[in-house]
């Protein structure tokens, strides 16, 4: 794999962060990237199992014993997520023990698949509860210490396979609703933090993890060859905000949804008008134009 440039180990000293999810996989590589350049970290991990239910809170404590942290750099954390207690639990743990707040880094999520017809109102309440109320709750409790860090940085976690219809597969309505409903949390908090210099940004990664099956290390699409794009999006580096940044075997890929040329939101859409819906039809090839030929 690639070969980089000199590193800055110090990068982020002084600078404390959170990673959700963070007992396994692509959590556990950014604990460890974050470590190794300086930052104070709070691991956090309610230890559940593939389909995101039941707890091992000896998990996160397990990961931290493997980790290479300096004495008083690492706590961990292990607790419910998906309502609001506990994330205000998590970020006062942070501020309580370290005096401050730089950086969230919402990495806890899982894979279910559940066709739409047997869809379940737990199955989505699991899926909505890391993926919208925790980034929100997190977020709400995090805010007031990110307005005080001189590089406040949200990392929110979205996936192609919800960006991207060509990647969807069946069952993922559950998940394909969280991850996209973190870019819609991305563009609030982006243009709400925009007075603050709280920069909000969303990793949209690809690896080989136990949400594969994945048991062994593996060959290719490693967790920790995307901890690099996920340093830079926490970073003072970064200056961006409202940015997905994709992540796949070491190479990264920045998209948005950018706004056509010439609109005037909400009065004209600078483009083809219609009065009815055979003028719709007609127009119908013009009007599906999405620049990429297809």
């Amino acid at each position: 794999m690639k070969q980089g440039q000199a590193t800055n180990t110090e990068l982020f000293k002084g600078k404390v962060a959170i990673v959700t999810g963070a007992a396994q996989g692509l959590g556990l590589a950014y604990v460890q990237a974050l470590l190794g350049r300086g930052a104070y970290v709070v691991s956090s991990d309610l230890g559940t199992d593939r389909s995101g239910a039941g707890e091992n809170q000896h998990l996160i404590a397990q990961a931290a014993q493997n980790l290479q942290a300096n004495k008083g750099q690492l706590i961990t954390h292990s607790g419910r997520l998906d309502q609001e207690a506990g994330c205000k639990e998590l970020i006062e743990l942070a501020v309580s023990h370290f005096g401050a707040l730089d950086i969230l880094i919402h990495n806890a999520g899982w894979v279910g698949y559940q066709s739409i017809e047997e869809q379940e109102n737990d199955f989505l309440e699991r899926s909505l509860g890391i993926n919208v109320h925790a980034p929100v709750w997190l977020s709400k409790h995090a805010w007031a210490h990110l307005k005080q860090s001189s590089s406040p940085r949200i990392v929110l976690n979205t996936s192609d396979r919800a960006m991207y219809e060509q990647y969807a597969q069946p069952g993922l309505v559950a998940y394909a609703a969280g991850k996209m409903a973190q870019l819609g949390i991305m563009n609030a908090l982006s243009m709400e933090g925009k007075a603050h210099g709280i920069l909000v940004n969303a990793i949209s990664p690809v690896a080989k993890t136990r949400m594969w099956g994945i048991t062994e290390a593996p060959e290719n699409l490693k967790p920790e060859w995307v901890a690099p794009g996920v340093l830079y999006l926490a970073s003072l580096l970064c200056q961006d905000s409202g940015i997905i940044l994709r992540a796949s075997n070491g190479q990264f890929t920045a998209t948005r949804f950018k706004e056509n040329p010439g609109v005037v939101y909400p009065t004209n859409l600078a483009r083809i008008e219609c009065a009815s819906v055979e003028d719709v039809a007609h127009h119908w090839p013009s009007i599906r134009e999405f620049g990429d030929a297809s």
